[in-house]
């Protein structure tokens, strides 16, 4: 039975998107501590780290897909998700400083003895324990999204009024974290991280682990999303995609299938979040900007909206190459990635994935119609002959 449900739930392509994340998650780690620095094969830590970010943001992308090619939500606001994710893991590799920060409080974090705090804020109570930060990365996102879409679909906000409103809540966050009295670090954020699980986070091994950790919840990401998107509640998400009023019209709660989809995806988003953190080593307001949200759609764009597998590529794809760019002309990179997304929006409607699997569908279609029309034609032949021979009979 469960292996019936994991076949309905997964088809070709994210089937094989699995498979790569799943040997990603052992090569990767595999090349970089038992491959001898000295071979061509070994990978560099800092290579690492940086192809850990990229599944990050390719987790990002995918909660975004779930809403906006599913859905139809076009949200300019999934950053403070994956941005309250991030703070979470920080405040929980915060509190593992311990003693060991320029000030020496084994209780308060260094920004807030700068700041002259006499105890720890309320908020912060409880990030010392890793299954309770965990518990916040999946609670506090999905909370926000949970308050914020409960208002918006049942007052019936769509389209262009709702981006806005996600843009506009994800600044205000913005404006709310650069404060020193929010308790978050202000400007600076949280950073300094010493330690995850007892484990230094400078370490080539604590950075394999983080990057296989990232690989797996990936394709567990890409699992959920396809299970929702395949399952009779995901075909109902299509309809109101395509056609809300008539969803209605048939008896749907139209807003609960955006609220609970709208969640899942904030969560996903959270977790990248969590994930991202360790590996590029600070969290700071600048992740709220709604520029990064706008970026995330460019990859969702890129790769193939409404494909699931799109995303995740045109996330790896774009972030590739914003790492080529700015590295040779870094002047240039935003007018390169502002031309990407004119030129896949002129000549890849669909994005990278979404185009190729059109053509091959077409080409498998048109070589179907071809056979279709070989054996009319025969057919016809053969009545033609048999017509032709019962005619001769007759006139013999």
């Amino acid at each position: 039975m469960i292996t019936a449900y994991l076949l309905r739930s997964l088809d070709r392509k994210v089937l094989i998107a699995i498979a790569v994340l799943f040997a990603a998650a052992l090569l990767v780690p595999f090349l970089n501590l038992f491959v001898p620095a000295e071979s061509p094969f070994h990978l560099p830590t800092y290579m690492v780290s940086l192809f850990g970010k990229y599944l990050c943001y390719a987790l990002l992308a995918l909660s975004l897909d779930l809403v906006w090619g599913f859905c139809g939500i076009l949200s300019l606001g999934h950053g403070a998700f994956f941005a309250l994710g991030g703070y979470a893991m920080g405040m929980y590799l915060m509190r593992q400083i311990g003693s060991r920060g320029v000030y020496g409080d084994p209780v308060l974090p260094d920004f807030m003895v700068f700041l002259n705090y006499q105890h720890l804020p309320w908020f912060w109570h409880g990030f010392d324990m890793f299954w309770f930060a965990m518990l916040m990365v999946l609670v506090v996102p999905g909370l926000l999204a949970f308050v914020f879409g409960w208002f918006a679909f049942r007052s019936r906000v769509n389209g262009v009024y709702l981006s806005i409103i996600t843009q506009a809540m994800t600044y205000a966050l913005l404006l709310a974290f650069f404060r020193n009295d929010m308790g978050f670090g202000g400007n600076n954020g949280l950073t300094d991280f010493k330690d995850i699980l007892g484990f230094s986070v400078q370490a080539g091994s604590t950075r394999a682990a983080l990057f296989a950790a990232s690989a797996l919840f990936l394709a567990l990401g890409l699992f959920i999303a396809s299970a929702i998107v395949r399952s009779k509640a995901g075909k109902v998400l299509v309809g109101v995609r395509d056609a809300e009023s008539r969803v209605r019209f048939l008896g749907y709660r139209v807003e609960n299938y955006k609220l609970f989809t709208f969640v899942v995806s904030a969560m996903m988003a959270g977790v990248a979040g969590a994930l991202y953190v360790p590996q590029v080593g600070i969290i700071n307001p600048g992740e709220f900007a709604p520029a990064n949200s706008i970026e995330v759609v460019i990859w969702t764009a890129v790769g193939g909206r409404a494909t699931l597998v799109g995303p995740i590529i045109g996330a790896i794809l774009v972030n590739g190459g914003k790492t080529i760019f700015t590295g040779l002309f870094p002047a240039f990179w935003l007018f390169a990635l502002g031309g990407l997304f004119v030129a896949v929006t002129l000549f890849l409607p669909k994005g990278i994935v979404g185009t190729l699997a059109g053509r091959f569908s077409r080409k498998n279609t048109s070589g179907g119609d071809d056979a279709l029309s070989r054996n009319e034609r025969a057919e016809e032949a053969e009545a033609g002959i048999d017509t032709a021979a019962a005619e001769g009979e007759a006139a013999r």
